[in-house]
């Protein structure tokens, strides 16, 4: 018995470190994508707490980055989730340095219904976003049938993002 429990611990161990490398590869091709670069550097924000307990969305250094190439802020992008109709799934937003939304991707999506927001035809209707708008369901964003919740959360966790990435600019801490 004792066999088996090391075993599973193993195996949920090893499973959680190739799905933060599968991750990790994902954000890697989008910015370099986004970028058109070959090569690029991140750094965490370091934001004071006084500022961080007034964003909408709680920054740390694992959720949100500025993106360096040959030394130069290209951009930043942030790894968040959002809450589908049973479970959370996770994406990214990849900013220019003007604070334009440049790219949305959903990169674990962990339920059986509602993939549909991981589509990139979907996605797009982000792109080109400035940090000062606020979406709005069925009037900037289009709904998809049978995934409802996980499209207004998605919205809305964006929205909260672009809060909060407007807020770090008037403050100064970009």
């Amino acid at each position: 018995m004792k066999k088996i429990i090391t075993i599973f611990i193993i195996v949920c161990i090893s499973s959680s470190f190739t799905t933060s490398k599968r991750v990790d590869a994902i954000i890697k091709k989008e910015i370099l994508s986004v970028f058109n670069i070959e090569a690029f550097s991140k750094e965490s924000l370091t934001i004071s707490s006084e500022v961080n307990n007034i964003l909408p969305i709680k920054l740390n250094d694992t959720n949100f980055f500025k993106i360096f190439h040959n030394n130069v802020v290209v951009g930043y992008y942030y790894f968040g989730n959002a809450y589908g109709k049973a479970d959370f799934f996770d994406f990214i937003v990849i900013f220019n340095k003007e604070l334009i939304v440049s790219k949305v991707k959903v990169v674990a999506y962990r339920e059986d219904h509602g993939g549909e927001v991981g589509s990139k035809r979907w996605l797009r209707q982000f792109e080109g976003t400035s940090s000062d708008k606020n979406l709005e369901y069925q009037h900037d964003i289009a709904g998809i049938s049978g995934a409802t919740v996980s499209v207004k959360s998605m919205m809305n966790e964006v929205n909260k993002l672009l809060k909060t990435v407007t807020i770090l600019n008037n403050k100064e801490q970009l």
